[in-house]
């Protein structure tokens, strides 16, 4: 699965997850690094089929209003550490990876995984 890791998160998300078999981009290693603007974060991300994790809500109301990105990881732990934080992936990233299978928007908590929508109600759905 690939991956475009937001600014809130840290890199060494971006290597676990390249380290554990995916494709994995943070947003420090574009052009603009992690001043790139949400609107080009969305783009580069459609445009590479990669799914946005991130912290920043803007991208799930951006989501769920104009359907940008496609797919997306929320992370809604609040404030870990980042050793929390990889823990918290290295438990649950297959979980995390079928979720986003079933879903195009999925939320990762601590104590919670949260699929939002249906890929298969969708394409009954005619969409």
């Amino acid at each position: 699965m690939n991956f475009l890791v937001d600014a809130q998160l840290p890199a060494r998300l971006a290597r676990f997850l390249n380290d554990a078999g995916h494709e994995a981009l943070h947003t420090s290693e574009l052009p603009d690094g992690n001043r790139t603007a949400d609107g080009e974060i969305n783009r580069l991300a459609d445009a590479g089929r990669r799914v946005l994790v991130t912290k920043d809500r803007d991208f799930r109301d951006s989501h769920l209003l104009r359907g940008t990105p496609r797919q997306l990881l929320i992370v809604t732990t609040g404030n870990i550490t980042n050793d929390d934080l990889l823990a918290l992936f290295a438990t649950h990233l297959d979980d995390v990876v079928n979720a986003l299978h079933e879903g195009p928007f999925v939320e990762l908590g601590s104590d919670r995984l949260i699929v939002h929508g249906s890929h298969a109600r969708d394409a009954e759905d005619g969409q």
